[in-house]
């Protein structure tokens, strides 16, 4: 069965449980801007991406958006079946960012797998474990890190996933990315403009000077 291979714990389940999956787990197909997962919705479960990239957030009180994590082709996330864990609450939303495929397997039988497996039980804790090192990391950047340089981080990023310096993204998304208003953002790009990093257009950002931003990132 080909979901298989993006389950690394696999080989370490019995017959029966392997079964027991097989039977429930479903394959879905999603639009890019598709929202498939929000604190308010039933768990959905645990997410083995096939193709695409999809990207978790938090809300803040006054509705402003924080990336906290991206997943991409043979990833898995807990990150939307927090109800397995019911001494841990994420608040989290998933969005698609390009048109993604993927498994889910119902959090009630992946919690029911969690207690009588210990293979499973290590595995989900080892997972959300890398999901809360990930969360400090990026309270560390948000707290001691200036805005100036976690923007040409982000910047490279892009340029690296979507393989091209011309990077097709509003200020408004990126601000959402970041945890910030979209004003901030429209600002320090031109500031970066003005200092030859990038070119500016609708819509578009073009890098100019990616050892520029590396410069200023501390990459």
């Amino acid at each position: 069965m080909e979901f298989t291979g993006y389950l690394p714990i696999w080989e370490k389940l019995t017959r029966e449980q392997q079964d027991r999956i097989a039977q429930v787990i479903e394959f879905h197909t999603v639009k890019k801007g598709t929202h498939i997962h929000d604190s308010s919705a039933q768990c959905l479960g645990l997410v083995l991406i096939k193709s695409g990239q999809l990207r978790a957030y938090i809300l803040s009180e006054d509705g402003r958006e924080i990336t906290i994590g991206r997943m991409f082709e043979y990833d898995v996330s807990l990150l939307s079946a927090s109800c397995v864990m019911p001494d841990l609450q994420f608040n989290v939303m998933i969005e698609a960012e390009k048109d993604t495929q993927f498994w889910s397997i119902p959090a009630c039988l992946f919690k029911n797998l969690m207690d009588e497996s210990l293979a499973v039980s290590n595995y989900a804790r080892n997972l959300l474990s890398s999901n809360f090192s990930d969360l400090m990391w990026l309270m560390e950047q948000i707290m001691w890190k200036s805005f100036d340089k976690r923007l040409a981080g982000f910047l490279l990023e892009e340029m690296q996933l979507e393989g091209s310096s011309i990077l097709k993204i509003t200020h408004e998304k990126i601000a959402a990315h970041m945890g910030t208003a979209r004003e901030v953002v429209t600002r320090m790009l031109r500031y970066f403009q003005n200092e030859g990093m990038v070119r500016l257009t609708r819509g578009t950002i073009e890098i100019l000077s990616q050892e520029k931003l590396e410069d200023l990132s501390d990459t």
